[in-house]
């Protein structure tokens, strides 16, 4: 088992240039079986998630190779198979493939999704939007059985109970090549919804409305690729690296950003005194000092993101005051919080309201990455801390982080992943 070694203490500088959306990266490699082409996506980001969604693929002889930040996908040999459970629990988002497969074949057998687990994820609004297009849903042995009927799927009116990027992306997988018109309402406006409708768009999908609550979908019988499609930048990844910045940083620039897709994190930054520089495609951090706590609750987009609460919290440790996250999306998504506090945070938890107040030094210690936030929480925790700090659990950060460690020693972090039958000493001084 892998671990990751952090010298605290030295603060960052330089530029850090921010990879592909994971978060679109893992729906369109699903999406890429809806076409009758060849597919080729550019800037797909360095993470485990990618390989073992190519595994995937494999699976069904979709053959693909990833070059160089390029992914080359062929499914036109693909075959239908069961999706089994082992590799799918090992990525949630590879839930994908039940709209992809559905929309392809009208019938998909998936094994129940897995990946972090932070609090209940239900797949309901899923299965409604299934069962409204025509299909029939039935779980036997831990696995979702989707079948269309004989005529196959058809288009419907689908109201989701609750604002759900998941079911969004999984219908309008499955609808696209459906007969008739769908309509998702309260749908999800998050911008990697648009990166996939844009991609679908233009191998000839008719999907109108993405980035607002009411999705229309004409389904088309036939999805040809013509050109490469370039993925959106991580503004997950790109959070992270601005709350590090802002943390530890003596002068970084953030390059390869969207800075609209960032909004209300951004607002945030600056309410507790970031000092920030704009440029078209790039933020540049100022060293900060006197920082104020704030008051964040996670919202759908474009409210707060929840994968932003962890990364912005070692941030606030530095702050002065009484500082309050609230997740309203993932309340439990407290993982990280027991392991800050082994570093010396001073941090409770009342009624799923994380309550921050500021201390002057964190302290190396040995913590746990249960998911893939709350490792980038304590990466930056780490940077922070004074002496050592060794993070197990580390294939959650790296399944998630493009080429975290290179881009880390670039800003000049001492960070190195080790094997985890090293022995290690942690130096810190409690």
């Amino acid at each position: 088992m892998k671990k990751m070694r952090i010298q605290g203490g030295k603060p960052l500088s330089g530029t850090v240039t921010i990879g592909g959306a994971k978060n679109s990266t893992v729906a369109l490699i699903p999406a890429s079986i809806l076409a009758d082409t060849p597919v080729t996506l550019d800037g797909v980001p360095k993470i485990r998630d990618v390989h073992n969604l190519m595994s995937i693929l494999k699976s069904m002889q979709v053959s693909s190779t990833f070059t160089a930040g390029v992914l080359k996908i062929d499914p036109t040999h693909i075959q239908p198979v069961p999706l089994p459970n082992g590799r799918i629990k090992s990525l949630r988002a590879s839930y994908y493939f039940m709209g992809a497969l559905l929309g392809k074949f009208g019938e998909a057998i998936v094994g129940l999704p897995g990946g972090d687990d932070i609090g209940p994820r239900p797949i309901d609004q899923h299965i409604k939007g299934f069962e409204a297009l025509g299909a029939q849903v039935t779980n036997e042995h831990g696995a979702m059985y989707i079948k269309a009927p004989a005529g196959g799927l058809h288009g419907a009116r689908i109201f989701l109970d609750m604002v759900s990027v998941g079911a969004t992306i999984n219908i309008l997988l499955a609808a696209v090549r459906a007969k008739g018109r769908t309509i998702i309402e309260n749908a999800a406006k998050e911008p990697e919804i648009i990166d996939l409708a844009t991609f679908l768009n233009n191998m000839g999908a008719k999907i109108r409305g993405v980035g607002t609550d009411i999705i229309r979908i004409t389904g088309v019988d036939h999805l040809v690729a013509h050109n490469s499609h370039t993925i959106i930048p991580d503004r997950i990844e790109a959070g992270t690296y601005l709350a590090m910045a802002a943390a530890v940083g003596n002068g970084v620039l953030v390059k390869n950003i969207i800075p609209e897709h960032l909004d209300a994190f951004l607002a945030k930054l600056e309410e507790m005194g970031v000092q920030l520089d704009y440029h078209e495609d790039s933020i540049y951090v100022r060293p900060s000092d006197h920082l104020k706590m704030v008051q964040i609750k996670t919202a759908p987009y474009p409210g707060f993101a929840t994968d932003l609460q962890q990364p912005i919290t070692p941030l606030m440790l530095k702050a002065r005051g009484e500082g309050l996250i609230i997740d309203t999306i993932y309340p439990k998504r407290v993982k990280h919080i027991p392991e800050l506090i082994r570093m010396g945070a001073k941090i409770t938890i009342e009624n799923d309201v994380i309550i921050l107040h500021h201390v002057d030094q964190l302290l190396g210690a040995e913590v746990s990455a249960d998911e893939i936030r709350a490792g980038a929480c304590l990466m930056t925790a780490g940077l922070m801390a004074k002496g050592e700090t060794v993070i197990t659990n580390v294939e959650n950060i790296l399944r998630g982080y493009d080429q975290v460690v290179a881009k880390l020693r670039q800003l000049g972090a001492r960070v190195e992943i080790i094997d985890g039958v090293e022995q290690i000493s942690i130096n810190s001084q409690h």
